[in-house]
């Protein structure tokens, strides 16, 4: 089970590169969009990730981060991100591998693989949306910018007015 909306996202320190990291915490202030996927070079996973590199610039008007977590090694993300011309960062939880996926229920222990699944936070590190989705299905965009959308309106917006 996925961590829900409501709860403090675990923080993580993982390589982004081989001589390099990135910790959650250094995010703090903004929205964060975290896409936990299976596997580069697989085939949804690369239309996942392609179809969040082009819908970027529609996070980054909330001002949002995206970032891509799988259990690949930095080498692998590095070839994969070159590949496809990926303009967001892919992490690596790679050893202990999944330990960052597990600790937002986003590991399959039978498989050795991440879930897809998908986190908004708001820039206090708190989940305000999460998916499951299928690991064979693209989830798509859509619930990420709705959330990111619905965190941009000010408090009480579309409430019923008293006279």
């Amino acid at each position: 089970m996925v961590l829900s909306s409501g709860t403090n996202a675990p923080d993580f320190t993982l390589k982004k590169s081989p001589d390099q990291t990135l910790s959650l915490s250094e995010l703090r202030g903004r929205p964060v969009v975290l896409v936990f996927y299976p596997a580069d070079w697989s085939p949804v996973c690369g239309d996942e990730l392609a179809l969040f590199n082009e819908v970027l610039p529609e996070f980054q008007r909330y001002g949002a981060q995206v970032v891509g977590i799988s259990v690949d090694g930095v080498w692998c993300h590095r070839a994969y991100s070159k590949a496809r011309n990926l303009e967001f960062p892919l992490l690596a939880d790679f050893e202990p591998k999944g330990e960052v996926s597990r600790k937002y229920g986003a590991y399959r222990t039978e498989d050795g693989f991440c879930e897809r699944a998908l986190f908004v936070l708001d820039g206090d590190g708190v989940i305000r949306w999460s998916y499951l989705s299928d690991v064979t299905k693209n989830p798509g965009a859509d619930g990420v910018l709705g959330a990111l959308e619905q965190m941009a309106q000010p408090a009480g917006a579309g409430a019923a007015r008293e006279p």
